[in-house]
C-alpha cells in the first residue's frame, strides 16, 4: 500500500499539518450535507486552503445526508434498526449464521472497535475470506453473498441502500485507484458488520438503547472514511480517527440507567478527545462525531445533535491551543432574516452568544444553544461558513468582552437596533380559561402538571390569573394532541388555533432600545397582521408575537424594512404578493 496506516509513520510527499510552535488547532465541522454533496469541496478547498504555518486543522464529521430526508444515512440506520424487530417466518438458517468480517481500521486509520460480533467487549480479528476460496461459504459469509434458499432478513435491504450510497459516493469523491479500492472494502466491512450486529439483535428479539448508538454511530463512522479518503486523493496527510470507546471508565452494564450527563463529565470527555486528536501528531485528524456508548443512552440523552456537541467539546479539549470552531453550513452565516424570504436581508459579521441562541430557538437553524455554551464558556469563538464559499467570512458568535455588549470596532452600535427577524411556523395556540374565577389557586399548576406529563415544549406563554395562553409547535400526534386537550379541559375551557406562527425580534439588551416594541406592533398593524399573541422573555433578549401563519413572509419583510435599521425609514407600502392570495 503506498500509504501507511499507523498515525507515527509520516509521509513525505503529502501535506500535513503545521508543526510551528505558534500554530494553534482549527476545529471545522461539516454537517451531513455537506459530506453528502460537497466532500470535494471539503478536501480541496476547505481543508486544503487552511494547512498553513498558524494552522493545525481537525475535521469533524456528521454522518451523510440523502437526496431526501428519509434517504438520509442516520434515519436509514433508524429503520433498520426498527425492522430487526419485525419478525419473518424465518431469517436463515441458525446452522449457518452469517457473521460479519472484523471492522479493522484499514487504510486510513486505525478503529477504535475491532469486534466481531455485537457484544460489549473486543474480540481478535477475523480474516475474510477470498471469493475463489473453496471455504467461502462458511458460517463467515457475510449476508451479501447469500445462500440458496436463504430468505434475507427486511433490513437487508435498507443496509444495501446505505452500502450503495456510501460505494457511489466513494467514487465519485476519489481518483486514485488504490486509495478508492481501500475505502470501497472499508465501506464493505462496516455494512456486513452493519448486517451481523442487525442479524444478532434479530435473534435475541431485542435492541436496547445502547444497541441503537451503535447502529446509528455507524454513519459518522462511514463519513468519516469517505471524507479521510478524500483528503489523501487530494495529497493531504489524514487520519481516520473513531472516537467510539473514547470513554474507558464507563460501565457498559448502566447503559440503561438514566443518569443526568453533568458539566463534569463533559469536561472528562472533552480532555479525552483532545488528548486522543494529539495523538494524530502531524496528520490532518477527521474525527466521528459519534462518541460512543454513554451513560442513560447517546440518542436519548444528548439527541441527533451529538456531532455538534462533539465539535464544541473537542474544541475545549484543545482550548489551550484553539483559535476558533468552524461549523460549515450551505449558507453564508447568521443573517438577519431568512434571505429565502426575504430579499433584503443582510449578513451578520459578528453576534453575540445570547442573540444566537435565541435565533436558533425560535426557528433560524443556527447552533444549539448547549453545544454553543461549552465552547463560549472558555472564551472560543464560534464561525459559521458557507462550504460553498469557503472565501467569504462568514458569521462570529464571539464571546462577550464584557457585560455591555460592546464588542470591539465590529461590536459598536450594539444594543441600538435589533439584530435579526425571524419566524418559526407550524405553531398550534391553546387558550385555557379557568372554570373556577373566584378560586385561581392550583389553576397555572395543574396545567404546567398536565403539560410535563405529555412532554410538551412550550415556546411562548402569556398568562394572568385566571387565563393561559400558549404557543406550541405543531408536532404531537394528533391522537395524543386530542386526550392532552382532554386532560387540559379539568382545568378548564380550551380553545385551540391551528396555522399560526411566532414571530421574533432579537437583539441583545433591548430593554435599551426605547420604542421597539411600539414600532414594532405599529408596523404590524399598519400591514393588517393581527397579532394573537404577545409575549416578552424577563432577559429581553426577544419581543415575540403570534400571527397567521399565511401573514409569515409579509411580516418578516415589513419588520426587517423598518425595524432593524438604525434610522427607520417610513413605511413603503409592500406589494401584494403570494402571502396576500
Amino acid at each position: 500500500m503506498p500509504i501507511e496506516t499507523h498515525p507515527s509513520v509520516q509521509n513525505p510527499t503529502l501535506r500535513q499539518n503545521s508543526t510551528a510552535p505558534h500554530a494553534r488547532y482549527l476545529v471545522q465541522k461539516f454537517g451531513g450535507t455537506s459530506v453528502g454533496k460537497f466532500v470535494v469541496n471539503i478536501a480541496r478547498d476547505v481543508v486544503s486552503n487552511y494547512l498553513n504555518e498558524d494552522n493545525k486543522v481537525v475535521v469533524v464529521c456528521s454522518a451523510r445526508s440523502g437526496s431526501t430526508k428519509a434517504l438520509g444515512t442516520t434515519n436509514l440506520l433508524l429503520r433498520a434498526a426498527s425492522e430487526t424487530l419485525k419478525r419473518k417466518s424465518s431469517v436463515g438458517s441458525l446452522s449457518n449464521p452469517p457473521t460479519p468480517f472484523a471492522n479493522s481500521g484499514g487504510l486510513f486509520g486505525m478503529s477504535a472497535s475491532t469486534s466481531v460480533l455485537p457484544t460489549p467487549h473486543q474480540t481478535p480479528p477475523m480474516t475474510p475470506l477470498r471469493g475463489d476460496d473453496p471455504l467461502a461459504i462458511s458460517p463467515l459469509t457475510p449476508l451479501t453473498v447469500p445462500q440458496p434458499d436463504q430468505i434475507l432478513p427486511e433490513f437487508n435491504k435498507t443496509v444495501d441502500i446505505i452500502r450503495v450510497q456510501h460505494l457511489d459516493a466513494a467514487r465519485a469523491a476519489v481518483r486514485n485507484p488504490e486509495v478508492l479500492q481501500a475505502l470501497e472494502a472499508e465501506i464493505e466491512r462496516d455494512c456486513d458488520w452493519l448486517r451481523g450486529f442487525l442479524f444478532a439483535a434479530q435473534v435475541i428479539n431485542e435492541i436496547s438503547p445502547r444497541s441503537k448508538d451503535s447502529i446509528v454511530g455507524l454513519g459518522e463512522r462511514l463519513a468519516c472514511r469517505i471524507v479521510t479518503a478524500a483528503l489523501v486523493d487530494q495529497g493531504i496527510d489524514a487520519e481516520y480517527v473513531s472516537l467510539e470507546n473514547i470513554i474507558p471508565e464507563f460501565d457498559g452494564e448502566d447503559s440503561a440507567v438514566e443518569t443526568t450527563l453533568d458539566q463534569a463529565f463533559y469536561d472528562r470527555l472533552a480532555l479525552a478527545v483532545g488528548n486522543r486528536v494529539k495523538q494524530c501528531g502531524p496528520r490532518i485528524p477527521v474525527v466521528t462525531g459519534f462518541f460512543g456508548p454513554t451513560p442513560g443512552s447517546l440518542l436519548t440523552q444528548i439527541g441527533r445533535g451529538y456531532t455538534d456537541l462533539l465539535s464544541a467539546l473537542l474544541a475545549v479539549g484543545l482550548s489551550e491551543s484553539t483559535s476558533e470552531l468552524q461549523i460549515w453550513k450551505e449558507v453564508d452565516g447568521i443573517f438577519t432574516a431568512d434571505p429565502r424570504k426575504v430579499p433584503t436581508a443582510r449578513l451578520i459579521p459578528v453576534i453575540s452568544p445570547d442573540e444566537a441562541a435565541e435565533l436558533t430557538y425560535y426557528g433560524s437553524e443556527v447552533v444549539h444553544p448547549f453545544t454553543m455554551e461549552q465552547v463560549i464558556r472558555r472564551r472560543i469563538p464560534i464561525r459559521i461558513k458557507n462550504v460553498e464559499n469557503p472565501v467569504g467570512g462568514g458569521t462570529v458568535i464571539r464571546p462577550d468582552e464584557d457585560g455591555d455588549g460592546e464588542e470591539g470596532e465590529e461590536g459598536k452600535g450594539k444594543g441600538k437596533a435589533p439584530t435579526a427577524v425571524t419566524i418559526k411556523e407550524n405553531i398550534v395556540v391553546l387558550n385555557v380559561n379557568s372554570n373556577r374565577k373566584s378560586v385561581s389557586h392550583g389553576f397555572l399548576a395543574g396545567i404546567f402538571g398536565t403539560l410535563d406529563q405529555y412532554g410538551v415544549v412550550v415556546d411562548l406563554i402569556s398568562t394572568s390569573e385566571v387565563h393561559v395562553s400558549m404557543a406550541i409547535e405543531n408536532n404531537i400526534k394528533e391522537r395524543l394532541f386530542d386526550r392532552l386537550v382532554v386532560e387540559l379541559r379539568k382545568s378548564g375551557t380550551v380553545s385551540t388555533h391551528r396555522q399560526m406562527a411566532i414571530l421574533s425580534l432579537v437583539g441583545k439588551q433591548m430593554r435599551n432600545m426605547y420604542g421597539t416594541a411600539g414600532r414594532m406592533f405599529s408596523v404590524l398593524a399598519e400591514g393588517n397582521v393581527n397579532i394573537e399573541m404577545i409575549s416578552q422573555g424577563a432577559s429581553e433578549i426577544n419581543i415575540s408575537c403570534v400571527i397567521r401563519e399565511q401573514d409569515a413572509v409579509k411580516a418578516l419583510n415589513l419588520i426587517h424594512q423598518r425595524c432593524l435599521s438604525f434610522q427607520p425609514e417610513p413605511l413603503v407600502k409592500v406589494q401584494p404578493g403570494p402571502w396576500l392570495l
